[in-house]
């Protein structure tokens, strides 16, 4: 008989022996376990035979596996351990078992590792000793613990190969987006068990499809924070949800660039052994984080410090100031993204507002105002650059449009010249380094913007009358020889001021300069910007309309006219000789120029306070 047992417990240890072939790839504990079921069933003649482990969190006995396919799980309370498990062999049925003729306790090295429950016939077990038993148990409990070892030897191999192949990929790409979604990959073929989320610090991505969310510093989540702060892993068990959870840090070496949440389901404690993979997976992810962000920080400097040189060479090209600004604005919306970009110079007394040339059309218009009004209030008062995120108007019902403005002021030699206003639509649509970025480029460009300003106060100088601020007569030669070689039409007319000889000898010359001033200013106010008011000379003044025909230009004319006559004081009048040009006949600047010298002398003879035409040598009116 003693013979009979050996044998059984040899021909049992051969076939355990069997089961664990690297060769034939049975690697997975599941079904190890289930071959082992089948030896004990076939070894000891039983019906069925499944193994029962032990949920340490609640002391259950849980079916994990059955030689019958397909089963039904079941669960053995806790109140089992009322009855007397210091014995290897229950003969007995007891309560969760009572299908069962014979039950197994598994232990190794006095650690319990379940139970073997065995069904089949009375008479099939009565040839089995107590001792034999035992020693199934015993190499069943041995058998168990070695293929547990073994196949986590195998698959932390498999995991560590896979760490390298993921290490690899990891610092292969530069790409944040491409290491983040690689964590998550790694991890479901790893655990697939396991629930997984980044929580990151800021917006670092834009996939959607990842499990990714914002690691607020308000949030109740402390584990979270604390792994964040502190760089060490924290864990959170959860006796209620059935959980454990392990937050790692995602750790580069010069900072945390957030944390990687791993939910164990089932657990009351995170497994030990999968601490140092996860650990390790975030420290390796983190730094590639890390350096991911270091190349995308490099490569927008780079852009950035391009975009600055390009902008400061430009602005040293000896542009027109309103080339200067339209270049700007449009860099600014390239770079920035922006809706609208505006420069507003101030005046001396900070009263006075100009929107320069090249600024979007939005701040040519009357709705910009309160935008601009609320941004000098501001820099003026903080003597600081504005970075709002979600902007509202003080005082209004209805929403602000623009929800993100950056001002920057334009400084030089300390005195504030302006402001440099971005704005978009949308809520906090500007990053930080954004704003940085403009305030370096503002910076750089005031002293290019201030130069182009005053080089063309200059240049307007040369050519502008000291006393009447119009053009100088140099100016309006040039001018007329450059209009009539391009437009297609133009009408000319010379102003004198009636009697001004009078005025000296009546009210003085100072007077008479300021006739003269407040006739220029009446003329300034009654043509466009392209047209052109000239200082002939003395009390002698000029007009040119380039591309206005002779009909157009003799209302404006006898408007000019009537106007001084109403509104200077001292009371004065002017009298106007009108020639006009066009590509239909030939024509001259000489000619155009004595044609109405000629007319201005017949207004002159006949009344003055008049308009009279001169349109070719023959004709008059």
């Amino acid at each position: 008989m003693e013979q009979l047992e050996q044998k059984l417990i040899m021909k049992l240890k051969s076939h355990f022996l069997d089961i664990i072939d690297i060769e034939n790839g049975l690697l997975h504990f599941d079904e190890i376990l289930i071959s082992m079921l089948h030896i004990v069933k076939e070894v000891t003649g039983a019906m069925d035979a499944s193994f029962f482990s032990m949920n340490e969190w609640n002391k259950q006995l849980l079916m994990e596996a059955s030689t019958i396919i397909d089963k039904k799980p079941s669960v053995i309370p806790p109140s089992l351990s009322d009855y007397d498990f210091q014995r290897t062999v229950i003969r007995q049925q007891l309560p969760g078992f009572e299908e069962y003729n014979l039950i197994l306790l598994l232990k190794k090295d006095e650690q319990s590792q379940g139970c073997l429950a065995i069904k089949g016939a009375h008479e099939t077990f009565i040839r089995f000793s107590d001792d034999v038993l035992e020693k199934i148990s015993e190499e069943c409990a041995r058998f168990l613990h070695t293929a547990r070892y073994f196949v986590k030897t195998i698959l932390e191999e498999r995991r560590y190969k896979q760490l390298y192949r993921v290490t690899e990929k990891f610092h292969s790409s530069m790409n944040m987006d491409d290491v983040l979604g690689e964590i998550i990959c790694t991890l479901q073929e790893v655990y697939p068990t396991f629930t997984y989320y980044l929580l990151l610090s800021h917006d670092n991505n834009k996939l959607e499809d990842l499990p990714i969310k914002d690691l607020e510093y308000d949030s109740e989540n402390i584990a979270a924070m604390q792994a964040y702060v502190t760089g060490v892993p924290q864990f959170e068990d959860s006796l209620h949800e059935k959980r454990s959870v392990l937050y790692a840090p995602l750790k580069g070496k010069q900072g945390v660039y957030g944390v990687l949440q791993v939910i164990a389901p089932n657990s009351i404690v995170f497994p030990n052994n999968e601490v140092e993979f996860i650990t390790l997976l975030a420290n390796t992810a983190g730094t590639a984080l890390e350096n991911a962000q270091l190349y995308q920080q490099s490569k927008r400097l780079i852009k950035d410090l391009q975009l600055i040189n390009e902008t400061s060479h430009r602005l040293n090209s000896n542009l027109r100031l309103a080339e200067t600004m339209a270049f700007i604005t449009e860099q600014i919306i390239q770079s920035f993204d922006a809706e609208e970009v505006g420069f507003i110079l101030f005046s001396k007394d900070y009263k006075e507002l100009k929107v320069l040339q090249g600024s979007t059309e939005f701040f040519q218009q009357k709705e910009a105002r309160l935008y601009i009004e609320f941004i000098k209030r501001k820099v003026e008062a903080d003597e600081e650059a504005l970075f709002i995120g979600d902007f509202n108007l003080e005082g209004e019902s209805r929403p602000a449009c623009y929800k993100s403005i950056m001002a920057v002021p334009m400084t030089q030699s300390g005195v504030l010249k302006g402001i440099a206003i971005v704005m978009h639509q949308s809520p906090y649509h500007f990053s930080f380094e954004t704003f940085k970025l403009l305030q370096s480029l503002v910076h750089h460009s005031t002293l290019a913007f201030t130069n182009s300003i005053l080089r063309e106060e200059l240049e307007k100088m040369v050519v502008t009358d000291h006393l009447t601020k119009l053009y100088s007569r140099s100016y309006l030669d040039d001018k007329i020889h450059q209009s009539m070689n391009e437009d297609h039409e133009g009408t000319f007319m010379m102003i004198d001021i009636d009697n001004f000889k009078l005025i000296n000898d009546t009210f003085g010359h100072q007077v008479g300069d300021d006739v003269i001033i407040q006739v220029a200013d009446l003329i300034n106010a009654n043509i466009r910007g392209s047209d052109i008011g000239a200082r002939w000379g003395g009390e002698e003044l000029a007009i040119y309309l380039p591309g206005v025909s002779l009909n157009a230009g003799l209302v404006i004319a006898e408007r000019l006219v009537k106007r001084v006559s109403e509104s200077t004081e001292p009371q004065v009048t002017i009298s106007c000789g009108v020639s006009h040009w066009n590509r239909g006949r030939y024509d001259s600047y000489p000619t155009l120029f004595k044609r109405a010298d000629k007319a201005l002398y017949i207004a002159k003879q006949t009344g003055k306070n008049k308009v009279v035409v001169q349109e070719h040598e023959e004709g008059n009116k």
